[in-house]
């Protein structure tokens, strides 16, 4: 029986979704514009099943990223994925953003050579990101933190050989980190990336609970008051 899954990543400015059967992409849409994601995330999935002549009832799963990442674009990612999953009775996974890096780096042939340590970061304010280190198999060490990032951030891994930095927080880490060994890589996690960890997800069974499912926020998320408003202008 064929295993087809909607795959959902919004978690940073690139709002992207594809469709994959049978451990294949057979479909993928994505945009770089800004707070778009609420207007394109559903309508990316519409236009996927009509390309590929399928229904919501044909599909087997809806996986989404879960984060660490943007409040804004995990809320529309999660609240696309279990509409679809409630309309169609169809079962929720999902899949942490800096797993769905660290399969990236895999799949894109982005590793260097000898390289031990792949390390994810989302980008956050100021010199801090969401991290966490993976190995060259693309599991996870350790656990994941918001990192304030300095010369000596990473310093132990770092001196075991090549190590990747990879996100949209690299190029931060760039201008601190100048150990010989780091490696980086500045861009965002697509769904098209997410296939290798959703696929162990649905076959282990391991879904969420569509109605009470949250996303991985890892900090809590803080409204900011316009000066204008303050100031009473």
């Amino acid at each position: 029986m064929d295993t087809t899954i909607i795959l959902i990543e919004t978690s940073t400015e690139l709002c992207s979704a594809a469709l994959a059967r049978n451990g294949e992409i057979i479909s993928y849409r994505e945009s770089t514009v800004p707070k778009a994601h609420a207007s394109l995330t559903a309508v990316f999935i519409k236009d996927m099943l009509e390309e590929s002549g399928m229904s919501m009832a044909e599909c087997s799963a809806v996986c989404v990223s879960m984060g660490p990442g943007s409040y804004t674009g995990l809320r529309v990612g999660v609240s696309t994925a279990k509409g679809l999953c409630f309309g169609a009775g169809k079962p929720l996974l999902a899949v942490g953003t800096l797993d769905t890096l660290a399969w990236q780096a895999k799949t894109e042939g982005l590793v260097p050579e000898g390289c031990r340590h792949i390390i994810p970061m989302i980008d956050a304010r100021r010199m801090e990101v969401y991290t966490a280190v993976f190995n060259q198999e693309c599991r996870q060490t350790g656990e994941t933190m918001p990192l304030v990032l300095d010369e000596n951030s990473f310093a132990g891994v770092l001196e075991e050989g090549p190590v990747l930095f990879i996100g949209d927080g690299a190029e931060k880490a760039s201008s601190v980190i100048r150990h010989p060994s780091a490696h980086f890589v500045q861009c965002c996690p697509k769904a098209s990336s997410m296939l290798a960890p959703a696929m162990e997800e649905y076959k282990e069974k391991r879904f969420k609970d569509v109605a009470y499912f949250e996303p991985f926020y890892l900090k809590e998320f803080v409204a900011t008051v316009s000066k204008k408003t303050v100031l009473g202008k």
